[in-house]
C-alpha cells in the first residue's frame, strides 16, 4: 500500500497541444480464470486478484482475496495485500484488523507496520502513527508520512533536525543517508536531497530507494536525462519496481517522448492496477492530446481505486476549473481535502472554485491552509491570490 505518487502534474495550466498515435489504454490485460482456491500458492492468489481489479472489479477481487487468506493462514503476502485492498475501500477496521494479526504473528515485520501507520494515519492518530512509520525503517518509504505527521503535529522543524543529526553522525550509514534525503523531498528542496540520495548510494550503489529518490529529484529539476540513468539502475536492480518503472514514463514525458511514456505506464499498470499513479499519468497525457473528458475519466478510476492519493483530485480539479464546471470542481475537490488535507493545491484549486463561484470567504478559508503548504511554489501563489482577492471582492484566483 504505496502510497506516493509519481505523477507529472502541471500546477496552473495544462497544456492541451500534443498529439499521440494509437488510443490510450489504461488496461490490456485479460483476465486469466483460476480458482484462488485450489493453490496453497498466495502469488496466484494476489495476481488473481490484480487481473480482477484491472478488468475494474475491485470488490469481486477483494471478496475472492479474502476467501483464499480465509483458507490459507499462512499466506502473509496475501493477507498484506488484503488489508491494502480494505484500506482503499475504507474499511479501516478490517484492514487494521489484518495488519494487527501479521504483527502478532512477527512484530518485526516492517512492511505491515508501514501499513499500520498508513491507516492510524487516515485515522488521524498521528502518535500511534508516527510509532507505526518509525517501526517501519529502514527498509519502507515511511519517509514521507513521517513528514507530514510531524507537520500535522507541530514539530516537524525538530524532527528535520534530529534527521540531520543522523544522518551526521553516520556519514557512511546508506540507509540514513537516503531517509534525510526522503526528509529534503518531501519538503520540497530536491538539490539537498540529491546530495543525500548521493551519498547513500556512494556507499550503497544498489540501494533501490535511493535511486529512485534520486531519479524523483533530478525529475523535480526538470534534468530528466540524469534522472533516467539513476531510474534505469533501479530498474536494472529491480525490474518489477512498480515507482522506479512510473517514474520512467515521468521522465519520457519530460523529455517529450510521449509515446513511449505511454508503454511504460502500460507496463506499470500490469504490475500493480491497484495503484493509481499510472492512472493519473494515462489522464495527464489524455490532457496533452486535448481530450480533458477522457482525462477526467482516468482520474475519476484513479480515485475509485485509491481515492487518498492528492494528485488526482489536483488534476481533476484543474480539468474542471478550466472548462468552467466549478461546482463539479468543489465537490470533487472538497473530496481531495478530506483526503489529504495538508496538501496545498487541493487547498487552492479548491479556493480558486470558490472564488469563481463568489464564495469569498469560503475561498479565503482555503487559501489560508495552501499558504501553509510545504510546497514554496504554492504557499507563495496562495498569498499572492490571498492579497488580491482581498483587495476586490469581485476578482477570483487566476
Amino acid at each position: 500500500m504505496i502510497r506516493r505518487a509519481f505523477a507529472v502534474l502541471v500546477f496552473a495550466v495544462l497544456p492541451l497541444t500534443a498529439t499521440f498515435a494509437g488510443p490510450l489504454r489504461a488496461q490490456d490485460a485479460d483476465i486469466i480464470t483460476i480458482d484462488a482456491h485450489a493453490t496453497v500458492d498466495q502469488q496466484a492468489a494476489i495476481l488473481y486478484s490484480r487481473q480482477l481489479i484491472a478488468a475494474g472489479e475491485f470488490d469481486r477481487a477483494v471478496d475472492a482475496l479474502a476467501s483464499f487468506v480465509a483458507t490459507h493462514p499462512k499466506g502473509v503476502e496475501a493477507a498484506r495485500f488484503l488489508g491494502d485492498l480494505y484500506y482503499r475501500q475504507g474499511r479501516f477496521d478490517r484492514a487494521e484488523a489484518i495488519y494487527q494479526q501479521l504483527l502478532a504473528r512477527n512484530s518485526h515485520d516492517k512492511e505491515t507496520h508501514n501499513r499500520l501507520g498508513v491507516v492510524y494515519a487516515t485515522e488521524n492518530r498521528v502518535d500511534d502513527a508516527i510509532f507505526q512509520f518509525q517501526s517501519a525503517l529502514p527498509g519502507t518509504d515511511s519517509i514521507r508520512d513521517l513528514v507530514l505527521l510531524h507537520l500535522r503535529k507541530g514539530d516537524l522543524p525538530q524532527y528535520q533536525a534530529e534527521m540531520e543529526r543522523a544522518a551526521r553522525s553516520e556519514p557512511t550509514d546508506s540507509d540514513l543517508q537516503e531517509e534525510l534525503g526522503e526528509v529534503f523531498e518531501a519538503i520540497h528542496r530536491p538539490s539537498d536531497a540529491i546530495v543525500y540520495f548521493r551519498r547513500a548510494l556512494d556507499t550503497d550503489p544498489t540501494s533501490i530507494a535511493a535511486l529512485n529518490g534520486a531519479g524523483m529529484a533530478y525529475l523535480d529539476i526538470h534534468d530528466h536525462t540524469t534522472a533516467l540513468g539513476y531510474l534505469n539502475n533501479c530498474l536494472n536492480a529491480d525490474p518489477t519496481n512498480y515507482a522506479c518503472l512510473d517514474n520512467v514514463g515521468v521522465a519520457k514525458i519530460q523529455a517529450g517522448l510521449y509515446g513511449d511514456a505511454i508503454g511504460v505506464f502500460m507496463r506499470a499498470r500490469r504490475l500493480e492496477p491497484e495503484r493509481p499513479e499510472a492512472l493519473v499519468n494515462f489522464g495527464y497525457l489524455a490532457d496533452l492530446r486535448g481530450d480533458w473528458k477522457r482525462a477526467v475519466a482516468y482520474y475519476v478510476e484513479a480515485i475509485a481505486i485509491d481515492p487518498y492519493v492528492p494528485e488526482s483530485y489536483v488534476n481533476l480539479g484543474i480539468d474542471y476549473e478550466k472548462n468552467g464546471l466549478y461546482p463539479l470542481a468543489q465537490a470533487s475537490l472538497l473530496k481531495g481535502v478530506a483526503a489529504a488535507p495538508y496538501d496545498g493545491r487541493v487547498h487552492y484549486l479548491l479556493a480558486r472554485a470558490y472564488a469563481a463561484q463568489g464564495q469569498r470567504e469560503l475561498a479565503l478559508q482555503q487559501l489560508k491552509a495552501a499558504a501553509s503548504s510545504l510546497d514554496p511554489d504554492v504557499a507563495q501563489i496562495a498569498k499572492e491570490e490571498t492579497a488580491r482577492l482581498m483587495t476586490s471582492s469581485d476578482s477570483a484566483p487566476q
